[in-house]
Formats: C-alpha cells, sequence, structure tokens
C-alpha cells in the first residue's frame, strides 16, 4: 500500500498539485487585489463584537477553532519534514503557499458563509458543499466533496496528530503508544460530545495560549542564533530557486535537490498546515456569529495568516539557524528531530517542544473532528453524528499506532483529492465573492 500511495503522491505533488494550488492562489489574490494587504483590519475585526451577528459562536470562536485545527504538527513535524525532504528552500514555498493562499481562504470562507442554511436545531451549517449545492446546482459535486472530507477528518485531522502525541509521550517520557492513544480518544471524545459550543469554547482558551507559549520558545532560540539569521535568509531563499547550487558543505551536506523537490514539499507541508484550497476553514466560518460573509471571511483569513506566514517560517528559521550553527546529517535526523535538535539549545526544550507538539496536536483533532461532522451530517444526516464521533475516537487510537510514513503519505495523498472539487467550486462562483473593506 505505501509504495503505491507514494508513487501517486511522486505525481500528483511533483507538478499538477503545486501549479494548480499556487495558480488559484494567485488567481484570488488578483481577483480581490490583494486582499493581504487588510491582514491588519482582519485581525482588529476577530476580537471585535458584530451587533448585528447572527450564528452559533463568536467570530474568535470560529476562528480560534480554524487555527485549532490548522495549527497541529503540520507547524513542528511538517515543516521539519519540508526541510529534511526538500532543503531549506521548502521553507520559502510553504510561507508563499500561505501568504498567497489567504486570498482562496478568503474565497472559501466567504462562499461558506453566503451559502449557510440554518438548520431545524436552530444552528447553521454550511462550507464548499452547500456552495456546491446551491451556488453551483451540483449536489453530486457537494457529496464527493464531503466523502473526501470525511475521510480526510480521519488521516489528516486524527492519524497524523495522534500518531504525533503518542511518538512524543513515548520519546520523552517512555510511556506506551497504545495507552497514550487511549487517554488523548477519551479526552478528545469528551470534548466533541458537546457539538460546536464546546469545542468552541476550548479553543479559545487552548489556541492563544499554546501558540503564544510555542512562539516564546522559538523568538528565544533565535535571540540565541541570532548572527545565523541573515544568512538563514539568505540560504532559504538560494536554495528554493536553486538547490543544486548551493555548495553540500552548507549545513553540514544537508543541503540538496531541485527546484522541483523543494517545491513538492514545501507546497504540499503548507497546504497541510494552512488548508487554503481545502475548504475546512469555511465549514467553521459558517457557524460563527457575522453580519456579512466579508466580514468573516476576513477574519477566517487571518488565521492562515498566523498559522504560516508567522509560525511555520518562525518554526523553519529555527531549524535552519540551528542547522548552521550546528551542521546535522539528513541520514540522521528526519521528521520532528530536526526541531527537537533546535530546542536541545534552551533549556528543557525537548520537553517544551513535546508539550507545544502534544497541546497543537490535540487542538487539532478537535477542530477536525467537527469539519467530519459536517460532512457526515450533510451525507446522513443528524442522526449519523453519534456514531461518526464513536469511530473518530476509535479512529484516534488506531492512528496512534500506525506506521508515521504511511500516516505522512496518506494525507498528501487525501489532501490532493479534497483539494479539486473545492478548487472548482471557489473558480466556477469566483463573480459572486466580493471584498467590503469600510
Amino acid at each position: 500500500m505505501l509504495p503505491l500511495i507514494s508513487s501517486l503522491n511522486q505525481f500528483l505533488w511533483g507538478i499538477p498539485m503545486p501549479i494548480i494550488l499556487i495558480s488559484v492562489h494567485i488567481y484570488f489574490t488578483y481577483h480581490l487585489k490583494g486582499i493581504q494587504k487588510h491582514t491588519g483590519k482582519a485581525i482588529g475585526l476577530s476580537v471585535k463584537t458584530d451587533p448585528m451577528a447572527e450564528g452559533d459562536i463568536s467570530g474568535f470562536a470560529a476562528l480560534t477553532t480554524t487555527l485549532a485545527a490548522t495549527i497541529g504538527t503540520g507547524n513542528i513535524v511538517g515543516v521539519s519534514t519540508a526541510v529534511a525532504l526538500g532543503g531549506p528552500g521548502a521553507i520559502f514555498w510553504c510561507w508563499l503557499t500561505g501568504l498567497l493562499g489567504m486570498a482562496t481562504s478568503y474565497a472559501e470562507c466567504y462562499l461558506g458563509v453566503h451559502y449557510r442554511k440554518k438548520n431545524a436545531d436552530g444552528n447553521y451549517s454550511g462550507g464548499p458543499m452547500y456552495a456546491m449545492e446551491y451556488g453551483m446546482n451540483k449536489k453530486w459535486l457537494a457529496n464527493i466533496f464531503c466523502v473526501f472530507t470525511l475521510i480526510a477528518s480521519y488521516c489528516v485531522g486524527c492519524s497524523t496528530q495522534a500518531r504525533a502525541v503518542t511518538e512524543t509521550a513515548n520519546t520523552l517520557w517512555g510511556l506506551p503508544e497504545y495507552l497514550v492513544g487511549i487517554v488523548i480518544a477519551i479526552i478528545v471524545g469528551m470534548v466533541i460530545v458537546g457539538g460546536i459550543q464546546s469545542i468552541g469554547k476550548i479553543c479559545t482558551k487552548l489556541v492563544p495560549s499554546m501558540a503564544f507559549f510555542y512562539l516564546f520558545s522559538c523568538l528565544l532560540i533565535l535571540l540565541i542564533n541570532r548572527d545565523y539569521l541573515l544568512q538563514a535568509l539568505s540560504l532559504i531563499l538560494r536554495s528554493a530557486f536553486m538547490p543544486s547550487k548551493i555548495p553540500a558543505a552548507v549545513a553540514g551536506g544537508f543541503i540538496g535537490g531541485s527546484l522541483k523537490v523543494a517545491a513538492r514539499y514545501g507546497i504540499a507541508r503548507g497546504l497541510f498546515t494552512n488548508e487554503a484550497g481545502l475548504g475546512s476553514a469555511a465549514i467553521t466560518a459558517a457557524g460563527a456569529k457575522t453580519s456579512h460573509p466579508s466580514r468573516q471571511a476576513m477574519i477566517s483569513m487571518s488565521a492562515t495568516f498566523w498559522d504560516t506566514v508567522v509560525m511555520c517560517a518562525i518554526t523553519g528559521l529555527v531549524i535552519v539557524t540551528n542547522l548552521l550553527k550546528n551542521p546535522l546529517s539528513v541520514e540522521n535526523y528526519s521528521f520532528a528531530e530536526l526541531t527537537t535538535a533546535a530546542f536541545e539549545t534552551i533549556p528543557f526544550g525537548p520537553y517544551i517542544l513535546g508539550l507545544s507538539l502534544i497541546a497543537f496536536a490535540i487542538a487539532t483533532l478537535i477542530g477536525w473532528s467537527f469539519f467530519g461532522e459536517k460532512a457526515v451530517e450533510y451525507l446522513f444526516g443528524s442522526s449519523g453524528i453519534n456514531t461518526y464521533r464513536i469511530c473518530y475516537t476509535v479512529m484516534i487510537f488506531i492512528g496512534s499506532i500506525m506506521s508515521l510514513t504511511l500516516v505522512w503519505e496518506l494525507t498528501d495523498f487525501i489532501n490532493a483529492f479534497i483539494a479539486i472539487p473545492n478548487l472548482i467550486c471557489l473558480l466556477s462562483l469566483r463573480k459572486q465573492i466580493k471584498t467590503f473593506i469600510n
């Protein structure tokens, strides 16, 4: 199974998906007249109350729920893996995917709110599937999107995060992986039973504190490695476009590969961590209390900014400055270990990183459960939600003991197939997406 999926990923993420994603991101950046320049306003709106709003949770709760689903192993393991496999240049492509992806995130969240529906129980449901059904009149495409979203909730949102938690706990404290898997399954299960209100309350408390804690540690490492910061920035830019011309002696022979490889892993990991183009953020945005789709789209767009433009970039700089200061060999370090090596330079660093990774992963498990729940609701009605919650909880345990390599390959594979119907929807309804900047 692994060789087959790996081969398919090599094709999908070799040229087709990076070209498609970057093209869509560039198009919406142009179509929305550089919506990214209003990032400051978007951040301001996220902490303001909308007096004319209708919805289930506050705009800030919707934002933190989106961030909970996106700020996870992608910010640590994902960036580390991208550097290990694609070289430091992958960081640039990951960052660019986030910067340009903000426009795509705005577009999908706008449509998600615009086409949302009020359920019989008074709660709102929306997202790409509703835009496909009521905007494009293509319910069959909406069904396909929901099927892939459901699968993605078990792979992207569940298995990768659960595996990261168990591996970290086993490495740091020697805890049995199956036991850790059972514990986190119980914790997450207790939260998701309460629905979006319960998820929103947990995320508004957990996300800001864990992000601040992690960023503070990263900035401390960059302060220690400040003499290598400019060199790291130069190396990232040069290896993004001319990786084969970077001397092998730089960073212990770690640099190598090609532009195609750097872009492949940078864009793939960028998509994994910020999910711009997947449509998942639009599902949460649809439940937000807002008076206009543009307002919540602005707020949700800032999630991509925090997740990739800020956090992934800082994680990447931490890794590369440490590589320059303490040259390592790619044969000996991969996945999260590159980030771990950097955190070993500060007191209790590995434990700080481990706790951050566990907190991020649990938050993502909680956030992605909601995406899958809404997909089930669309496909089977509210009667299928409890069954989904049970299956999701069980999958946390299964994912916690799976092969990490298989988990990452499945993630890339599913991401490609969930993105395609969403991107078709965005382009088909592009003329309906507006910007109202006061």
